[in-house]
């Protein structure tokens, strides 16, 4: 037997629509002060990696998601397996 093949796995999260944004608009009140134009909203959120072993499987990773990386009342987030 080998050792557990690693995955890497991306969880994002972004605030829900309906909740609001400070910091994104701060950023994108900022970007036309700076230079840049044709943004019209920017949201900000965050962005995790994990690498896990076979032993992990969606559900795991979805109350990984769920129960620490976001707070399901104001975020929504996805988990994607990138290898």
């Amino acid at each position: 037997m080998g050792a557990p093949t690693v995955a890497r796995v991306v969880v994002d999260v972004m605030p829900k629509p309906e909740i609001l944004d400070p910091q994104g608009q701060a950023v994108a009140g900022a970007l036309p002060r700076l230079g840049f134009t044709g943004v019209s909203e920017v949201r900000q959120g965050k962005h995790f990696e994990l690498e896990v072993d076979d032993s992990v499987d969606d559900e795991t990773l979805a109350k990984i998601a769920e129960g620490f990386l976001a707070n399901p009342v104001i975020e929504e987030w996805t988990v994607r397996r990138i290898s």
